[in-house]
């Protein structure tokens, strides 16, 4: 269990359900974690993300931020370079919905939901990128990114117009910076789940939603937040250091159907 010992990650949205499972995985595996997100509340219940963590012997940090803006992204590169002297992982992971169709999508909630999922990722790599490339190689990288996608940013996303959109941005996103800065030692890969079961309540557990997932699931469950923490620590490995610009499905099949 140290396939990311002595490294240091950030993870946004890190507080609850696929960040906070990122997290614990990533720790268990030797990460210094940064959480980064608006509270250390858990959508899900239970104790906060930095004490499972802390309780577990491994090492994570809470950091106050939302994505959306530069000065609070700066911070939080900041203090994982002031506590621990440099930043080798960014898992881009925070993420809200617009649950709406194109008619019913509003300005704020189009703003919304860009600020967040698609101007998050764009300051979070900005940022972490800039300190990366201050810093020697080290297992093959300066640095390593794992943004988190969707399947519904390569096929609609039903009545969630802008979620949709900007999760399609995010996949394009992953590529340009993979062909920008490959040559510089930076690696970034995404993972694109597909229906993952969070514990979250609310639109995403209606039954109708799960009725649709179940339908374009071939395998006979739907995803838990590990399943995406699996992949994400593959790519934040070494054992990724030649994949570079790949949107990893993790969908149980949903887009092979």
């Amino acid at each position: 269990m140290t396939r990311l010992q002595g490294k240091v990650a950030i993870v946004t949205g890190g507080s609850s359900g696929i960040g906070r499972a990122i997290c614990r995985l990533f720790a268990a595996e030797g990460a210094r974690i940064i959480i980064a997100d608006l509270t250390e509340d858990v959508v899900e219940g239970g104790e906060p993300t930095s004490r499972l963590i802390a309780d577990a012997g491994g090492s994570a940090s809470f950091v106050a931020c939302d994505v959306a803006l530069a000065s609070d992204v700066d911070h939080v590169v900041e203090t994982a370079v002031t506590l621990h002297g440099r930043l080798d992982i960014l898992v881009n992971n925070a993420a809200v919905h617009g649950a709406k169709p194109l008619l019913e999508t509003d300005e704020p909630m189009w703003d919304h939901v860009m600020g967040v999922n698609l101007k998050g990722p764009y300051l979070c790599a900005r940022a972490a990128i800039r300190q990366m490339l201050r810093q020697e190689i080290d297992g093959g990288a300066r640095g390593r990114i794992v943004n988190i996608t969707s399947q519904h940013g390569m096929i609609s996303a039903p009545e969630d117009f802008a979620y949709g959109v900007s999760k399609a941005g995010l996949v394009y996103m992953t590529r340009q910076i993979a062909a920008d800065y490959a040559r510089q030692h930076i690696v970034c890969n995404a993972v694109a789940p597909g229906k993952i079961l969070t514990g979250k309540t609310g639109r995403a557990v209606e039954p109708r939603w799960i009725a649709y997932s179940e339908a374009r699931t071939p395998t006979p469950h739907l995803g838990r937040p590990v399943d995406v923490a699996r992949a994400a620590l593959f790519l934040a490995s070494e054992e990724a250091s030649f994949v570079n610009g790949h949107n990893l499905l993790v969908d149980g099949g949903w887009m092979a159907a």
